[in-house]
């Protein structure tokens, strides 16, 4: 697409946006005014959608993970690039080599800068991109998270990878299963400040507290940083504070294959139940020599492709986010918006001896 008509469809988003904000809207729950800039990007409730506008050619697509050189990342990200390729886009990643609370605000300017037509991103801290978010919005950017969200007032739309208690119920029951249903068990998360995380983790411990689950205890929440060595001894303290440890859940891909490792070498082997969210090549080795039982994902190559296609249909005015709207995602089907402008790509699988050498990622 060339440099004008891309300037153009900027000018016709923006006085779109001028229009959008004048009105007074409910939008997630919320009330907001005309003086409220908090939603810069107009509001989802007002804005005019054509669901049989082409998708456009041309558009610029940045994705920017948590950190870049993480497996589950690359492959998320490698899946928003084949979608990109699909509508005849460009496609580049950029990122910060550590999942820090702010480390992504200087990329998401850049990207801004640049007048990106769409930005897909994983928040490492649901505060400190937003007004960075925000600043891109009002230059035209259309926002898309991903695995991680950030205040829904600060992007267009987020890419769930699946309901936050479905992942929170799913991690539980498969802990519950491999220790019988009591003992102790401790959690391997990422960050402190990681949206989804913490999520999770509030949503185990309600689990955790109903009848069924009652001879089980959770002694001790442990952070990672999404490191591999910090999450190994990280694992390693865990066991060390607590002999008596049954079980580890840890539903982050770098955390629950650094925690199998240390497993697999230790004389906790078989004697330590692990499960989590992670990569089947990563867990592959330590599922064949019986370390771990059975772990949970979704295909993140489908979440990054989700992902790219919705970020395409904000910026080719087929959908604005609203609940209720409907889209194609490609080879991935249709899909409709739901309230806070969510999109959940689906239940996670379940891989075990059984299954997990019929997939590749």
């Amino acid at each position: 697409m060339s440099t004008q008509p891309k300037r153009t469809l900027r000018l016709g988003l923006i006085a779109t946006t001028v229009a959008v904000v004048l009105v007074s809207a409910a939008c997630g729950g919320t009330t907001r005014g005309s003086e409220d800039d908090a939603n810069p990007a107009g509001d989802r409730a007002t804005g005019q959608a054509d669901p049989d506008a082409p998708l456009a050619e041309g558009l610029d697509v940045a994705f920017l993970p948590k950190q870049v050189n993480n497996p589950y990342f690359t492959v998320a990200d490698g899946g928003g690039k084949s979608a990109t390729e699909e509508f005849k886009g460009r496609y580049k990643e950029v990122g910060p080599s550590e999942a820090g609370a702010s480390s992504q605000v200087s990329y998401i300017n850049t990207l801004s800068q640049q007048q990106t037509d769409v930005i897909a991103t994983s928040a490492n801290d649901p505060n400190a991109i937003c007004g960075a978010l925000n600043s891109a919005r009002q230059a035209g950017a259309k926002v898309v998270t991903f695995d991680s969200d950030t205040k829904p007032e600060c992007r267009d739309v987020f890419v769930n990878q699946a309901t936050a208690e479905g992942i929170a119920a799913n991690q539980v029951e498969l802990i519950a299963a491999q220790i019988g249903g009591e003992g102790k068990i401790a959690i391997l998360s990422a960050t402190p400040n990681a949206t989804n995380q913490n999520a999770w983790i509030e949503l185990m411990r309600a689990e955790l507290a109903k009848p069924e689950h009652s001879r089980i205890e959770l002694v001790a929440v442990a952070y990672g940083n999404d490191e591999d060595q910090k999450s190994f001894q990280e694992t390693q303290g865990l066991l060390r504070s607590y002999p008596d440890l049954k079980g580890i859940v840890s539903p982050t891909t770098v955390g629950v294959a650094a925690a199998a490792r240390y497993l697999s070498g230790s004389e906790h082997k078989g004697k330590v139940a692990l499960t989590g969210l992670g990569t089947p090549n990563q867990m592959r080795e330590f599922v064949k020599d019986g370390t771990v039982e059975v772990f949970a994902l979704w295909n993140p190559a489908d979440l990054g492709y989700l992902a790219a296609y919705a970020g395409a249909a904000l910026a080719s005015g087929r959908i604005t986010g609203a609940e209720g709207e409907k889209f194609t995602a490609g080879r991935l089907g249709e899909y409709t918006i739901g309230a806070d402008g969510v999109i959940v790509l689906g239940p996670p699988t379940v891989f075990d001896q059984g299954n997990i050498d019929q997939f590749d990622f």
